[in-house]
This record gives structure tokens, C-alpha cells and sequence, in this order.
């Protein structure tokens, strides 16, 4: 890709740059609205007490999905929101056959993983670490891979579908932290800066030509390719994460469900096994959830607002 000079003789940035810079304001609005918990229903003061009195006393176990990390600016999948936004995330078989489609997969990870990084967590983050504090919850399951529920203080989580924060070698099976492999993209590809729009999982959305001029992070030991350590879509969650998941369940006194449509197996099973060992379920989401009329109570509305009243009301 050709530059020109700018002012003083200076090259000019390339173009997929100038384009994510003159689209910045858009992003930060988005996020602002992602934040928002305008016109969320407020929870009822008898739902939160029946909810409470449902976990009281009782070990619980936390099955959370992308909903308790939007309040944080990272976009879900299925709310109203998402849906007017219809993609196709990367599925596993595509990204280990292509070494195309590892680099346009790298190309908008690496511009979205900018703004996804510093995403800070949430009220529902922080709301279930304190419980988990007071040890009223004993496990939490995460579909999400941001490792916000960490960053909040929580420490018993599993990750079902891994984190964006470590990578993995497609040949010698090296794991690098993120952070380090992306300095690395860096200074390969120039200055980066917040995409124009980050979707799901750290993606980001960015135009095809700066894709092709993109240079695919390797890796530090041997030199091959690289992919996050993450369950891709198509993919399956790896036996002893699920079993270990299983035994939490297989433990627990009552499961809450938080800001997850549980429309994925992967989280629904859970629920499913909770049933049928015929603990109480409660659930906590905006929109309908999968299995929901197996719960004995569902409140509709931020996850972060109910959480944190929930926290109080079970102080």
C-alpha cells in the first residue's frame, strides 16, 4: 500500500487508519449506548426479597453469559441491539483451514482488542465477586472470555469457552499472554487505535482493503500461526472443563442464571442438569431465556442493577 507525503514530508497514515480514526466519535457513542440501562425495567422490591430468600442459606452456583458484560461497553450477541447488526463470528473449522481467514480474523481482533482490553468491570461483576466473598456463591460459570469476573475479585470461575487473553501456537501449542503477542502486531502494522465498531468478543468490524495489507501476528518460538485461546463457534467445549463444571452443579443448592438467552447447549445444560436434580433456579436477563419456565423466579432487567440490589438484600 502506497503513502503520500503529509505536511512537512511526513507519510501519510494509511487509509483503513484514517478510516477507524474519522469513525472514532461513532464508536464512543455506541458505547455510551451500550452502557446505558435506560428503559430497563427496575427490579421489584418483591422479586429481589423472593430471589434472595431462594439463595439464602444456600450454595450457589452463577451460570453468567455476555449480558453482565455489556454495562461494561462489550457488545452481545443476541439482544435487540445485536440483532440489527447480523455477522457471521468466526467458526473453528474456517479458521483452521484458512490462513486467509486467520488473517482477517487477526486483522479485526487486533483493532478491536484496542478497546476491548481496557473494558473495566461492571456492577454485575462486581455484585457476584462480593457474594462469592460472603461465600454465598461457590462457583461461578462463564460463557464470556473477557475475564471481567476476575478483574472484579471473583476467583472460583470457570471458562467455558476460554480467554481472549491468552494465545495458543497452532504448532509447538505455546501459550503467550495477549498483551504480548499484540505489542508484537503493533509494531509490525503501525500504530493502532479504537476500532469503529467493537462486536463481540473482542472482533471488531474494519474494511476489507486494510485486511489484505494486514500482517498476521506469529508465533515467538517456532514461528507458526497463532489463535486465541477460545472455543470458536462450531467448536466444542474441551470434556474436563464440562465435567468440572458438571461437579460444581452436581454440588450447589441452587443455580442463578445472569445475563445469558442460554440459546447456546453449551450454557443450557447446566440448567438443564440443575432441573433435573430439582435445586431452585433463579434467572436474571433482559429477554426471554432458554429453559426459563423451569425457574422458580425471573426477573427482567439490567443485570448489574439486580445484582448489585440482590448483593445488598443478601448482605
Amino acid at each position: 500500500m502506497t503513502q503520500q507525503g503529509g505536511p512537512g514530508g511526513a507519510a501519510a497514515p494509511p487509509i483503513w487508519l484514517a478510516r477507524i480514526r474519522s469513525c472514532y466519535a461513532s464508536l464512543r457513542a455506541l458505547l455510551s449506548s451500550n452502557a446505558s440501562a435506560a428503559n430497563l425495567p427496575r427490579p421489584d422490591a418483591s422479586h429481589l426479597r423472593a430471589l434472595a430468600d431462594q439463595l439464602q442459606g444456600r450454595r450457589v452456583v452463577v451460570l453468567t453469559g455476555a449480558g453482565v458484560s455489556t454495562e461494561s461497553g462489550i457488545p452481545d450477541y443476541r439482544s435487540p441491539a445485536a440483532l440489527e447488526r447480523p455477522r457471521r463470528p468466526m467458526h473453528g473449522p474456517d479458521f483452521l483451514r484458512s490462513a486467509a481467514l486467520r488473517r482477517r480474523y487477526w486483522a479485526r481482533a487486533s483493532v478491536g482488542w484496542e478497546r476491548f482490553r481496557l473494558a473495566q468491570p461492571g456492577a454485575a461483576h462486581t455484585a457476584l465477586a462480593r457474594l462469592e466473598a460472603r461465600g454465598i456463591v461457590t462457583q461461578l460459570i462463564t460463557q464470556n472470555v473477557d475475564r471481567l469476573h476476575h478483574a472484579a475479585g471473583s476467583r472460583q470461575v470457570i471458562e467455558l469457552h476460554g480467554a481472549l487473553a491468552e494465545v495458543v501456537c497452532l504448532g509447538c501449542g505455546r501459550l503467550e499472554a495477549r498483551d504480548d503477542v499484540h505489542a508484537r502486531t503493533v509494531r509490525a502494522n503501525g500504530a493502532w487505535i479504537s476500532a469503529i465498531r467493537l462486536a463481540p468478543d473482542g472482533d471488531a468490524d474494519i474494511a476489507e482493503d486494510a485486511v489484505a495489507a494486514f500482517v498476521a501476528p506469529t508465533c515467538g518460538a517456532c514461528g507458526a500461526d497463532l489463535r486465541p485461546r477460545v472455543v470458536f463457534f462450531g467448536e466444542n467445549v474441551a470434556r474436563t472443563i464440562v465435567d468440572a463444571a458438571f461437579a460444581c452443579v452436581d454440588a450447589a443448592e441452587a443455580l442463578l442464571v445472569a445475563g445469558t438467552s442460554l440459546a447456546v447447549f453449551s450454557g443450557y445444560r447446566f440448567l438443564r442438569r440443575a432441573a433435573e436434580r430439582g435445586i431452585p433456579i433463579g434467572i436474571v436477563n433482559r429477554g426471554p431465556v432458554r429453559g426459563e419456565d423451569r425457574a422458580a423466579i425471573k426477573i427482567e432487567g439490567s443485570t448489574g442493577e439486580v445484582l448489585s440490589a440482590l448483593a445488598d438484600c443478601l448482605a
